[in-house]
């Protein structure tokens, strides 16, 4: 029977007493266990790792926060532009209103004067 690398990690999974011999062999060689700690904390975050990560999130919250402020404060803006165009509006129509109103109580009056006049006629001046 030919020993091939297949055939010895088979034999190697169907054995766990075997697994951990070798894992024990392996750990108490130094330069194989330093490759091994080496290939793990490449894995492996370090405090400094998480403190540029909380460094960066913290920028970008305040990145974020600092765009949210100037968004909100550019649509303030805009409401208040939109806000004094509608009053520049109301004002106009209140002050058109107001000068047809005017215009319709001239006109009233202009009636009432004629058929004032008109009975007045009528009374001191008999056909």
């Amino acid at each position: 029977m030919e020993l091939t690398a297949e055939a010895i990690v088979e034999l190697f999974r169907g054995d766990a007493r075997a697994r951990k011999e070798l894992a024990e062999l392996l750990i108490s060689e130094p330069d194989i266990r330093l490759a091994i700690i080496n290939a793990v904390l490449r894995d492996v975050a370090t405090k400094s790792d998480i403190e540029a990560l909380r460094a960066a999130v913290k920028d970008d919250i305040k990145a974020l926060k600092e765009d949210m402020e100037r968004r909100i404060e550019e649509l303030r803006s805009e409401f208040r532009r939109e806000l004094d165009s509608v009053h520049r509006e109301i004002d106009f129509l209140a002050r058109e209103i107001d000068r047809l109103y005017r215009l319709v109580m001239v006109s009233v009056l202009g009636i009432l004067i004629s058929i004032a006049t008109t009975i007045l006629v009528r009374v001191l001046l008999p056909p």
